[in-house]
């Protein structure tokens, strides 16, 4: 199993702790690979090339890999949520940066896969800029084969932040009240995951999208996550 592969599985933290989170849908997409999208990714080019002001340098993403109703673009959002919330609709893949006028920014994602997926709304309680991860011990007892994978950091056994870290360049923490969900939104090094079900419940992004994102949404944010298509369960 290759580093990338075993990236893959590494997602987002925790989605085994059991915090009042219903289950969310993980039905095939409806529509959005029918939306109408400029043919022309030339405008995606600056958008999503490598960037190299950060502590270690992200690549440029491949955009042939990623089908193209998944790029980041201000969109028509009809909500009855206040402008500056994210709202999360696993089912299409798509998280909204909800702004005032009836827009919103909108970024493609990876989602849970089924078993993983969660609905409900948190507040982003941290953010950290190229985080450390520690997975729970439920997911090193499920998949031992991570334990080479791991080394000792300040608070356990964890991967460093770094290329090989599977939060990316950015995460977002996500908490009810005062306990932390362990669900994050964060970056990848695998964009072209970004539009399928592969997560262990955290909300993954596009590394440019996520610093995008980072920077517009403070702490205190409130995050949405639909339980379906067009609602909360």
């Amino acid at each position: 199993m290759t580093e990338l592969t075993r990236r893959s599985f590494l997602v987002g933290a925790a989605a085994t702790a059991s915090v009042g989170l219903a289950a969310c849908q993980s039905n095939p997409p409806p529509g959005p690979a029918a939306e109408a999208v400029d043919p022309q990714l030339s405008q995606y080019a600056a958008m999503y090339a490598p960037v190299y002001d950060e502590p270690f340098p992200i690549p440029g993403v491949d955009l042939s890999q990623i089908n193209p109703v998944f790029l980041r673009r201000n969109v028509a959002y009809a909500t009855t949520e206040q402008p500056g919330t994210i709202v999360v609709d696993p089912y299409a893949r798509y998280l909204y940066h909800v702004e005032p006028g009836g827009r919103a920014m909108r970024y493609g994602v990876g989602v849970g896969r089924e078993g993983f997926g969660w609905s409900g709304e948190a507040t982003i309680n941290a953010k950290r800029e190229w985080p450390d991860w520690y997975p729970p011990k439920e997911m090193i007892e499920r998949q031992p084969e991570i334990v080479p994978l791991l080394s000792q950091l300040q608070s356990g056994l964890g991967v460093p932040g770094g290329p090989n870290n599977p939060l990316g360049c950015r995460a977002l923490y996500l908490w009810q009240g005062n306990r932390d969900t362990l669900y994050r939104i964060h970056g990848t090094f695998e964009p072209w995951t970004i539009g399928s079900n592969v997560s262990s419940g955290c909300i993954r992004m596009i590394n440019q999208d996520i610093l995008h994102l980072y920077r517009r949404v403070p702490i205190g944010t409130k995050v949405v996550v639909l339980g379906g298509p067009g609602g909360i369960a």
